[in-house]
């Protein structure tokens, strides 16, 4: 599947809002913690469009992810793949190419996933480990591969 990354715009808060909430309805379901209200102040408070890119797949917005700087190391978060756009290999292809990015770098990825979330099994298997975890989240982080080239 191709995709293309696409710059978001503070005017797009609303529809990666919308894309949070149906995407992340059934976890947080699951853990007794979906409040509408609640994820919009989370989504408003850590949103910062100059590090967001919309995932686009012929000329429609299949998801978006943020990666950026956090103290020396960059954070992921905000990575929404559109339910029909699931299970079509789309959230490997576009996490692959930002480690590849982070690996280029030189930079760790840090990042987190609700208990009981599926995401925990993904990033598990692109490499991620885990590094602690609390009541709602686990977290994880992957060491960038530098090569060595001689």
């Amino acid at each position: 599947m191709h995709f293309h990354f696409s710059p978001a715009r503070s005017e797009d808060f609303s529809r990666l809002f919308e894309l949070r909430l149906r995407t992340m309805r059934e976890s947080l379901e699951r853990i007794g913690r979906f409040d509408p209200q609640r994820a919009f102040k989370r989504f408003q408070n850590s949103f910062r469009p100059q590090h967001t890119r919309l995932v686009i797949v012929k000329n429609q917005l299949a998801g978006c992810v943020a990666l950026g700087p956090d103290q020396d190391n960059w954070l992921l978060e905000h990575f929404y793949i559109a339910q029909e756009f699931q299970g079509l290999g789309l959230g490997s292809l576009v996490l692959a190419q930002l480690i590849g990015e982070a690996d280029q770098a030189e930079k760790t990825i840090s990042l987190s996933v609700l208990q009981q979330s599926d995401a925990a099994r993904f990033y598990e298997k692109h490499g991620f480990f885990k590094t602690g975890e609390d009541e709602w989240d686990i977290y994880y982080a992957r060491f960038p591969v530098i090569s060595r080239e001689s």
